[in-house]
C-alpha cells in the first residue's frame, strides 16, 4: 500500500472531516479504467503526503459506500473540502487533471 488511505465504513467521516482536502478514488478489481487510475491516483497521494488526502474506496467492499454518494459508474473521483462534497468526476482522469482539481480545495 502507497501514501494512499484506504476508505472503510469507520474511517469514512474521520477522513472527510479531518481539515484537509480529500480525493476519493472509487474503485473495484475487476473494473479496468480503474486499473488504469490506480497508479495516478498512488503517484498523487506521494505528492501531496501531508497537504491533502488522497484515498481510495473498493466499493465491492464498501457497498454502503458508494450508496450514500450515488456511485454508479466507477472509477468514481470525489473531491472533499472541509467535510462537503465538492466536485465529482466519472471516468479515467489524467494526473495533470486530477491535480488541478485537487489544488482548487488545498
Amino acid at each position: 500500500m502507497g501514501a494512499y488511505t484506504e476508505i472503510t465504513n469507520e474511517n469514512l467521516d474521520a477522513v472527510i472531516n479531518g481539515g484537509k482536502a480529500v480525493l476519493i478514488d472509487f474503485w473495484a478489481s475487476w473494473c479496468g479504467p480503474c486499473k488504469m487510475l490506480s497508479p495516478v491516483v498512488e503517484e498523487l497521494a506521494a505528492e501531496y503526503e501531508g497537504r491533502a488526502v488522497v484515498a481510495k474506496c473498493n466499493v465491492d467492499d464498501c457497498p454502503d459506500i458508494a450508496m450514500n454518494f450515488q456511485i454508479s459508474s466507477i472509477p468514481a473521483l470525489l473531491f472533499f473540502k472541509d467535510g462537503e462534497l465538492k466536485e465529482k468526476a466519472v471516468g479515467f482522469r489524467n494526473k495533470g487533471m486530477l491535480a488541478a482539481t485537487l489544488d482548487k480545495y488545498l
